[in-house]
């Protein structure tokens, strides 16, 4: 077979030709994000995809997700200031294209979407930080006119609140001071939080939706069980009932009609997403989309009658794939994101089982390269960040990039990963630059036993916590990797974590402090030390880019400002590029293209990949 054609960056990176499609919750429109003067933007059409226009003209980050409003007026989405995660709601009327409001227009506050709720069409349910910046309490927002009513207040630890189906703000999932969870409910919006459950942490106990009667919770928790499940709590009591488990996966979460607010299912993601069917009509018309296309279906939008899906295919060579879905009827094809990018020349993402040296079970992903014998190849360990994510099955953009450019790409579920259960995911506690770089070292001796790789030419690269593994690749395992690339990757613990945003604080107790360790503790301090690149970047030999927005919020600038310049210091050749209109990772296209422009012609040129 002979080689594919080195497809452009471009088409991997640039901005998709659409997106994000939607229909109107009255049916009588489609959305979708697409370019204006290159930057992403939302456009309306009748549904039969006449009369296109953008209703947005952003000329600068451009807009990233939104959702129609209730009552099919108004287009809503949320935008930061560059990269700052200080996110505003807007709010966008197609009569009056390019003049959207700042529904939430406050200075270094926060804002996030709890609900739109079906009972009052005008109003949406927010939360800011606006009382406290360490405090996110819901408010009821008022949309014609921006009025703000407080009708949650935060005691301390709340994370997220959900409200019933008469849209009253009537639950809260908090951490406890001891870093474990609490459920919190009252009887009237507005009223006195009481507790009905806690969990240790491991357990979860998110909450996802009241019963239709009000008097129940939906939630996912692993309490007596090793992996998250389904369970219905009582208000009144208490008393849980587990409703649905797999046995394989964490529950990834419940499918509930917003029509009805009946369950219809739950979904979890094994190595594919696998959907366990309660309601009849449901089922028979999920299992036919089985024969629309053969990728992992995703139902990103519907009518309020809930009579037509919008449905996206995650494939691992047909990305994005986007239907007009008639339930019980027929199934129209909208578009493909980039259509320019051939399938045929895209690699096959393909699932692997790799075991730790200590016996855990490692699943993972890996993409080679089309047209090429699968032995002694140069190899990249991509590194997913978090480190509480996980990769997937389906379209990567950096896995095909490299695979084109002739890369065999493991992409590794590491211990501390989540969807795997709560022992695997509690494996991690204190395990930074140990057994979590244990299963990554293990996985690239996977891939030279095999004999996929050679053992000479692999590279590592990662963004945020998989920036902080390859940090670690060249400081704690110096001669394992021949290239290496950390995108906003943190160099030091201590500082990473003192540097966390106002509003993460409260919940650092169950999180990094009980999986990384507190500063503030001196005996924990001289362990986060103790696991800090920067703290043994004289061991690094290793050619080394690193890769920074300057506005990053959660890994701060300085962490790759301190170790650039210990290297520099030393005199050991290092590349940098910060980009000073960035986050926590690259939006911008043109930034996008830089970054992987200059990834290419390093890989190439210490790994000897195509470029």
């Amino acid at each position: 077979m002979p080689l594919p054609p080195l497809i452009p960056l471009e088409h991997f990176f640039d901005n998709p030709e659409k997106a994000a499609t939607k229909i109107s919750p009255d049916g009588a429109r489609l959305s979708w994000l697409a370019p204006v003067d290159g930057v992403l933007n939302i456009w309306v059409a009748d549904r039969d995809g006449e009369g296109a226009a953008p209703v947005t003209h952003d000329s600068g980050r451009g807009i990233r997700s939104y959702f129609w409003s209730r009552d099919s007026r108004l287009l809503l989405y949320m935008q930061d200031a560059g990269g700052d995660e200080n996110y505003h709601l807007f709010a966008a009327d197609p009569q009056r294209p390019g003049r959207p409001r700042d529904l939430t227009p406050f200075a270094g506050v926060r804002a996030g979407v709890i609900a739109l709720p079906r009972a009052t069409p005008r109003h949406i349910l927010v939360s800011l930080n606006l009382r406290a910046r360490d405090l996110s309490d819901a408010y009821r927002l008022t949309i014609a006119s921006g009025r703000l009513e407080l009708v949650g207040e935060n005691p301390g630890g709340v994370q997220s609140w959900r409200a019933d189906r008469d849209g009253q703000v009537r639950a809260a999932f908090a951490q406890t001071p001891d870093g474990d969870h609490e459920l919190l409910v009252c009887d009237d919006e507005g009223g006195p939080l009481r507790s009905i459950a806690r969990f240790d942490n491991e357990d979860g106990g998110h909450p996802y939706a009241f019963r239709p009667d009000g008097e129940a919770l939906w939630i996912g928790s692993a309490r007596d069980a090793d992996l998250s499940r389904l369970v219905e709590i009582e208000i009144a009591t208490g008393d849980e009932t587990v409703i649905h488990e797999d046995e394989q996966a964490d529950l990834g979460g419940p499918i509930i009609s917003g029509l009805t607010g009946e369950l219809l299912a739950a979904h979890y993601r094994r190595d594919r997403v696998v959907v366990e069917c309660f309601d009849e009509t449901f089922a028979r018309d999920w299992d036919a989309l089985a024969d629309v296309h053969p990728g992992d279906p995703a139902i990103v939008s519907e009518t309020a009658d809930e009579s037509t899906w919008i449905v996206t295919f995650d494939d691992d060579r047909d990305p994005g794939a986007t239907y007009l879905v008639e339930r019980g009827g027929e199934a129209r094809f909208l578009h493909r994101p980039r259509p320019w990018l051939p399938s045929e020349d895209l690699a096959r993402m393909t699932p692997r089982v790799i075991t730790s040296r200590d016996g855990l079970t490692l699943r993972s992903y890996l993409t080679l390269p089309v047209g090429v014998e699968p032995r002694g190849l140069p190899a990249v360990l991509v590194v997913h960040g978090g480190p509480w994510s996980r990769d997937a099955w389906g379209y990567d953009a950096q896995a095909q990039f490299l695979a084109n450019r002739g890369y065999a790409v493991l992409q590794i579920n590491y211990r501390g990963s989540t969807g795997f259960g709560k022992s695997f995911m509690h494996a991690a506690e204190k395990e930074f630059a140990g057994k979590m770089h244990d299963d990554l070292i293990d996985g690239v001796e996977w891939l030279v036993d095999e004999g996929i790789a050679d053992r000479d030419r692999i590279g590592i690269f990662g963004g945020s916590y998989g920036g902080y593994a390859t940090l670690v690749g060249v400081t704690f395992t110096p001669g394992v990797f021949a290239a290496a690339c950390s995108y906003v990757g943190p160099s030091s613990l201590v500082t990473l974590i003192r540097s966390f945003p106002v509003y993460w604080r409260p919940f650092l107790e169950g999180s990094w402090f009980r999986y990384v360790g507190d500063p503030d503790d001196p005996d924990q301090l001289a362990d986060l030390e103790a696991r800090s690149p920067l703290n043994k970047v004289d061991q690094i030999t290793t050619p080394l880019l690193v890769v920074q927005g300057a506005n990053d919020p959660r890994v701060t600038k300085i962490e790759s400002d301190q170790i650039v310049a210990a290297l520099r210091e030393r005199g050991v050749s290092v590349e940098y590029m910060v980009k000073d209109d960035e986050g926590h990772g690259f939006v911008r296209p043109e930034n996008r293209l830089d970054l992987y422009g200059a990834l290419e012609r390093f890989f190439a040129e210490h790994l000897g990949g195509r470029s």
